[in-house]
């Protein structure tokens, strides 16, 4: 017998994905775009690897808040730091897959040219610390989870101000989310 879609509160909506990848420059004079924001929906599209795309969106989504910005990392860190993302699917595939689409057009993401400490704080999980050395002052500095919750509050500023008329489009011809069985 087919089981009825999670109830509300284990699956949320109006969640994104955050995710680094390889620097590009979208055009001449441009900034440098090194980190993306989607829609999860946006796992669901047909032309993201699938079923891991659906199986990352599942991830994404279950007990998550409202608005709540996902970084890849924090998936990596709730996947046993990394061990069980074989067990989800190939986020690596994935990810270039959600860049193309947001490349090409075909979904809306907010494309940002976050400075080297910042990316790396959303490159590592949420109690990881970065360290960079201070040439000036002759010692080190280490960013920790107070530096990366203030990271990813100004994107949510910026994420907040751009879908305040209308939320990112996942794109077309989205496919069903998983359905949990209890």
């Amino acid at each position: 017998m087919p089981q009825p879609e999670p109830t509300p509160a284990a699956r949320t909506t109006g969640v994104y994905l955050l995710f680094a990848h390889e620097p590009y420059y979208p055009g001449p004079g441009t900034q440098e775009i090194n980190t993306t924001v989607v829609a999860a929906d946006t796992l669901l599209h047909p032309q993201v690897l699938q079923p891991d795309g659906a199986r990352i969106h599942d991830l994404l989504t279950q007990g998550r808040q409202p608005g709540e910005i996902i970084p890849l990392a924090t998936l990596t860190h709730e996947l046993n730091g990394g061990a069980d993302w074989p067990t989800v699917g190939d986020w690596e595939r994935v990810t270039i897959d959600l860049l193309q689409l947001v490349r090409a057009g075909d979904c809306d993401a907010l494309s940002l040219g976050l400075p080297e400490i910042a990316r790396a704080l959303v490159c590592t999980g949420p109690n990881s610390h970065v360290r960079a050395f201070d040439a000036a002052a002759g010692e080190f500095i280490v960013y920790g989870s107070a530096e990366r919750a203030a990271v990813l509050a100004e994107v949510d500023v910026f994420l907040a101000c751009l879908v305040a008329e209308q939320d990112l489009w996942p794109g077309d011809g989205l496919l069903a989310p998983l359905v949990r069985r209890g």
